[in-house]
């Protein structure tokens, strides 16, 4: 199954988290309890009459691009560069310096030169030219900037049923370039697995997508010291949605997101415990004292994946920022391998 809904609800899924939470990120629950009221935030707290994303969605959106860059080659290489392009639009100004061979046309974009906060190991990693692999880490970072934008990953492979390996070994790879730490780039494994299996599925379940994930990553990654207690605080987090904790006592018993196992845990809690309800989902997802972009985010890509774009509730995708190009990635994504001419031109330099 290769429906291109769950592309799209995939992708704006993940922006819409993002955006949720990109809001309060810094903020306290106390903080953003006196600010929103007792529910916390529920709906987006515009800019300007826009709900801003943050580095969460516009790495995706060139994890994306460097996929499409790579297909029919290296798409770890592909991915590294198109990296280097997203760090050109936080410390450069548009238009780009036509010395610099960019990857894709989200260069082209000037919308998308904006910072958003991006985080310290990534500018840092890039700025090093983004060497990192599995086997040869660049750092020891466990930071979430490695989870939160390896979506695309799993959605580049949906519907092929023999990539089951591929998938988890290239979710980590696309981390490894920021993430040194097996706690950086092992949850980005996972959730590009269990994406790959949530929108290759009839009928997506959020549980068997995690217990399919986390056995592929045992047979890909036998040898990770940190796999057993990862898998162990994953285990944990469908315990806690299917108990009667409450989701902020859950949340924290989880962690606070700012690294990559608890961001993906807290992520897997909400979607398990509101698998068909985005909204809740959501809102569980960002009101919290850590990292709520991200676990927002990844909570967004993960039910976005098993639900599709035209589930999502409407005021999730009115105001979002730039949902025309988050559409046309996810419309790129679901055409991969076979782009027409006009797709191709916009991931190679080379024929545009």
């Amino acid at each position: 199954m290769r429906d291109i809904d769950r592309f799209r609800g995939c992708i704006v899924g993940g922006a819409a988290g993002d955006a949720l939470g990109y809001a309060v990120e810094f903020e306290t629950v106390e903080q953003i309890i006196q600010k929103y009221g007792r529910r916390g935030i529920t709906r987006y707290d515009l800019t300007d009459g826009v709900a801003l994303f943050s580095d969460d969605t516009q790495m995706t959106l060139f994890t994306a691009a460097g996929l499409l860059h790579g297909l029919g080659g290296d798409l770890r290489e592909g991915v590294r560069r198109s990296y280097i392009d997203w760090l050109a639009t936080q410390v450069e100004d548009y238009p780009i310096d036509p010395e610099h061979e960019s990857v894709s046309w989200l260069t082209d974009l000037p919308e998308l030169f904006s910072p958003r906060d991006p985080g310290n190991t990534c500018l840092s990693a890039l700025f090093a030219g983004g060497k990192g692999t599995v086997e040869e880490p660049l750092n020891n970072s466990r930071g979430c900037g490695g989870v939160m934008r390896a979506a695309p990953v799993g959605l580049l492979f949906a519907g092929d049923p023999d990539v089951s390996q591929k998938v988890c070994r290239l979710g980590a790879e696309v981390a490894a370039v920021t993430h040194g730490h097996e706690l950086g780039w092992l949850p980005a494994a996972v959730l590009a697995h269990m994406v790959w299996t949530l929108a290759s599925s009839e009928r997506p379940d959020v549980r068997a997508a995690l217990k399919s994930a986390e056995a592929e990553a045992r047979r890909t990654f036998p040898d990770a010291v940190y796999l057993d207690s990862f898998c162990d605080l994953l285990d944990r987090a469908v315990t806690l949605a299917d108990s009667s904790t409450s989701d902020l006592e859950a949340i924290r018993a989880l962690g606070a997101g700012w690294v990559g196992d608890e961001a993906l845990a807290i992520a897997v809690f909400c979607a398990a415990r509101y698998e068909r309800d985005f909204e809740r989902a959501l809102i569980a997802a960002v009101n919290h004292d850590g990292d709520s972009d991200s676990t927002g985010a990844v909570a967004g890509n993960l039910l976005g994946a098993a639900m599709g774009y035209e589930t999502l509730p409407s005021f999730f995708k009115d105001d979002l920022e730039q949902e025309n190009i988050l559409l046309q990635v996810a419309e790129d994504l679901h055409a991969a391998p076979a782009l027409t001419p006009e797709q191709r031109r916009r991931y190679s330099r080379d024929e545009r």
